[in-house]
C-alpha cells in the first residue's frame, strides 16, 4: 500500500492524477453548526494562509495541484486541493504549514476556501495515544482501505475563507461547488 506521503508527493510533482484524502470516516461532532469553534482557530488559518489567496503564491511555496475538484457522496464539495509535498508525510501539526490548500473555480479564478492538515495515522499513533488535535480541534480518522490507496490517516479541514454551514470543520460545504472546474490540458 502506498504512503500517503509518497501518493502526495508524486502527486504534487507530475500532475493532477487524483484527490487529496476526504476526511469521509469518524466525523466529530465539534465544528458543526451547533457547538463553538475552538477559539482562534480559523482566524489563525486565516492569517497562515492569507497570502494564498492567490494561487500564484500558493505555487511559489511548492503548492501543487492534486487530482481535481473533490465532490463527494455528500452535499457539497471540498474543491480543488493544492498540497505541499515538503508537509504531507511529516508527522507535524503546524498551523502555518497546511499540507493542503483547498481552492474553487469561480469567475474564472480560484478562489482560497480553507485548508486541509493531514497526518500519517501510523506514524502518528507510534508517538501519540490519542488523535492528533490543532487548537483543540481533534482530527478525523480515516482508515485503510480507502478509495484512494492509501494507508490510514487523520485530517482536519478548516473552511477558513468560505462560510460553511455545517461547521467551520466538516469536510464537505454545501457552499462549495465543483461545476465550473475544468481541468487543466
Amino acid at each position: 500500500m502506498k504512503s500517503l506521503r509518497r501518493v502526495l508527493v508524486a502527486g504534487t510533482m507530475c500532475c493532477s492524477i487524483g484527490a487529496l484524502p476526504p476526511a469521509a470516516s469518524a466525523q466529530s461532532d465539534h465544528g458543526h453548526g451547533s457547538h463553538p469553534s475552538p477559539p482562534g482557530l480559523v482566524q489563525a488559518v486565516r492569517d497562515a494562509t492569507r497570502q494564498f489567496q492567490d494561487v500564484e503564491a500558493a505555487k511559489a511555496a511548492n503548492y501543487g495541484p492534486f487530482l481535481g475538484c473533490v465532490s463527494g457522496t455528500q452535499e457539497g464539495a471540498m474543491g480543488v486541493h493544492y498540497v505541499n509535498g515538503g508537509y504531507a508525510g511529516d508527522s507535524l501539526i503546524e498551523v502555518d504549514k497546511p499540507e493542503a490548500l483547498m481552492y474553487e473555480m469561480r469567475n474564472g479564478r480560484l478562489q482560497l476556501l480553507g485548508v486541509e492538515y493531514i497526518v500519517n495515522a501510523e506514524a502518528w499513533n507510534a508517538q501519540n495515544n490519542q488523535p492528533p488535535t490543532l487548537m483543540g480541534q481533534v482530527f478525523t480518522y480515516n482508515g485503510s482501505p480507502n478509495r484512494y490507496g492509501l494507508d490510514p490517516f487523520y485530517a482536519l479541514h478548516v473552511w477558513a475563507w468560505r462560510d460553511n454551514p455545517n461547521g467551520a470543520f466538516v469536510d464537505w460545504n454545501p457552499n462549495v461547488s465543483c461545476e465550473a472546474f475544468t481541468p487543466a490540458p
